[in-house]
């Protein structure tokens, strides 16, 4: 069975580097927005199995920690979402609102990100 999986807010060659990483691994559908208003849109159109955000937006720089705040106070609360980000003290404040233990690009490679998305994706 095909999961879904919504990109938010990644940069054109990271976005193609987890969806590399995704569709080389799992069984997945992937769709993109750049911000919270089209995160949230895309949510309550269809279901996901995993959002992933970024720390930063990459068109407008907004914050990817409001967004998860958000997602984890609506209908979409029971989603779950991870950030995507290097800096730990980051994961840690996404994770304190609401968010999925996450990865940063830098561990795009590793076999602790692909035991993290197996448990929403395998």
């Amino acid at each position: 069975m095909t999961k879904r999986v919504l990109d938010v807010g990644n940069c054109d060659p990271d976005h193609s580097s987890i969806t590399r990483l995704l569709q080389q691994n799992f069984a997945v559908d992937v769709v993109r927005v750049h911000n919270q208003a089209g995160a949230m849109s895309e949510l309550e159109k269809s279901g996901f199995d995993l959002v992933l955000v970024n720390r930063l937006m990459d068109k407008d720089g907004s914050s990817g920690l409001e967004i998860i705040k958000a997602m984890k106070t609506g209908a979409s609360a029971e989603t779950p979402v991870m950030m995507i980000t290097n800096f730990p003290d980051h994961q840690a404040l996404a994770v304190a609102a609401g968010a999925e233990p996450g990865f940063g690009k830098a561990a795009l490679s590793s076999s602790e990100t692909l035991s993290l998305l197996t448990k929403y994706l395998g």
